[in-house]
C-alpha cells in the first residue's frame, strides 16, 4: 500500500433535495448540484487510504464528510502528492471561483480558522480555472491529479 501524504478534493454530485444531520454541526439541507470538499491526509496511511476510506458510505460516521457522504455521489477526486499540507489554500483557491458557494460554515474546519472545506457548484466545478488559480497564488505547488471514480479503486502511482 502506498502512503504518500497529500491535498485532496472529493467532487460529488447529488440529485435530491434532502436534509442530513451532519454530527455535531448541525443539519444540512443538501440540494441537486456540485459538492467538493478539500482534506489532506499526512497520517500514516496518506492519500490512498484517507481516499479509499471516503470512497465507502460510514457505517460509524467520524468526520464532518462521513455524514455526508450518505447522501452523495463521489465523482472524482482531484489530489496532489506533496509533504506540503495545502488544503487551507485550496479552500481559498475554491471558494473564489465563479458559482461557489458554501452550504454550511465550519464544515471540515474545526481545526483551522478557514470558513469551510466544503463548496458547493450548480454546475461541475472548473478544475482548469482552480489549477490556474492555485498555481499563480502557490508557485511551487505540484501538479494536481485526477482520479475519475468508476470500478477501479483509487491506486497513487
Amino acid at each position: 500500500m502506498l502512503t504518500q501524504p497529500g491535498t485532496y478534493a472529493l467532487i460529488m454530485t447529488g440529485d435530491s433535495e434532502q436534509q442530513v444531520v451532519i454530527g455535531k454541526l448541525g443539519s444540512l439541507r443538501v440540494r441537486p448540484g456540485y459538492y467538493v470538499y478539500i482534506g489532506s491526509a499526512f497520517g500514516p496511511s496518506g492519500l490512498q487510504a484517507r481516499i479509499a476510506h471516503h470512497t465507502r458510505v460510514s457505517v460509524r460516521p467520524h468526520w464532518h464528510i462521513d455524514y455526508l457522504r450518505s447522501v452523495l455521489r463521489l465523482k472524482e477526486v482531484w489530489y496532489t502528492v506533496d509533504a506540503e499540507p495545502y488544503e487551507h489554500r485550496w479552500a481559498e483557491v475554491l471558494s473564489g471561483l465563479k458559482g461557489a458557494s458554501i452550504p454550511i460554515t465550519g464544515f471540515g474546519a474545526s481545526d483551522c480558522r478557514c470558513t469551510s472545506h466544503l463548496f458547493t457548484f450548480t454546475d461541475q466545478p472548473p478544475r482548469r480555472s482552480f489549477r490556474r488559480r492555485l498555481h499563480t497564488r502557490v508557485h511551487s505547488h505540484g501538479s494536481i491529479l485526477r482520479h475519475k471514480l468508476t470500478d477501479q479503486p483509487f491506486l497513487i502511482n
